[in-house]
C-alpha cells in the first residue's frame, strides 16, 4: 500500500471517529440527563437566533461556493468553501453550548405538525450524515484528490444545503 492510501485511510478512520463522536454528544445533549443545577445557569436564550443565522449564512456560502465552482474559481471556491465550514463548526459550537445549557428541545406548538416533523426528522437524520460527508469533501479538497472530491462533493452539497435551509426553517416554525 503506497504511502498515500495509508495516508487516507488514516485520515478516512479520524473523519469517522470524529464524526461518531460528534453526533454521540450531540445525542447526548439532547435526550441526556443534565447535571444538578445547570439548567438555566448561562442564559443562552439569544442562541437559537444566533444558530438560524449561522444556517443562514452556510446556506448563502454554499451557494457562493458552488457559483465559484461553475465558474471555474477555484481559490475563491477552496476559499467560500473553509468559510462555510467554519459557520457550519461555529453553528456546532453554539449549538452544543445552547443545549448543555437548556434542557431538551423546544417543542412545536403550530399548525403544521405533520410537515414539521418531517422536516425534523429528515434534517436530524440528514445533519448525522453530513458530519462525515463535509469532512470528507474537506478533506479531499483539501488534497487535491480532485475526482474524488467532485464525485462526493455532488452527493455533499445538496445534503449540506438541505440541512443549512431546513435549520432556518426549524427555527422560523419554533420561534
Amino acid at each position: 500500500m503506497s504511502a498515500s492510501a495509508q495516508a487516507n485511510r488514516f485520515w478516512l478512520r479520524i473523519i469517522y471517529i470524529v464524526s461518531f463522536i460528534i453526533f454521540g454528544a450531540i445525542t447526548f445533549l439532547i435526550i441526556g440527563p443534565r447535571p444538578e443545577g445547570l439548567k438555566g445557569s448561562l442564559d443562552v436564550s439569544g442562541l437559537p437566533k444566533i444558530n438560524a443565522t449561522l444556517n443562514g449564512l452556510t446556506t448563502i456560502l454554499l451557494i457562493i461556493g458552488f457559483v465559484f465552482i461553475k465558474q471555474k474559481k477555484r481559490i475563491a471556491h477552496k476559499n467560500t468553501m473553509l468559510t462555510t465550514f467554519g459557520t457550519s463548526a461555529a453553528f456546532l459550537t453554539t449549538y452544543v453550548i445552547y443545549h448543555w445549557f437548556k434542557s431538551g428541545p423546544k417543542l412545536y406548538a403550530g399548525d403544521y405538525t405533520g410537515f414539521y416533523y418531517f422536516i425534523l426528522i429528515t434534517h436530524i437524520i440528514l445533519a448525522a450524515a453530513i458530519i462525515p460527508m463535509a469532512l470528507i469533501t474537506l478533506y479531499r479538497g483539501w488534497t487535491d484528490q480532485i475526482t474524488k472530491h467532485r464525485k462526493i462533493a455532488k452527493i455533499t452539497f445538496p445534503v449540506w444545503l438541505y440541512v443549512s435551509v431546513t435549520g432556518v426553517a426549524i427555527y422560523l416554525m419554533l420561534y
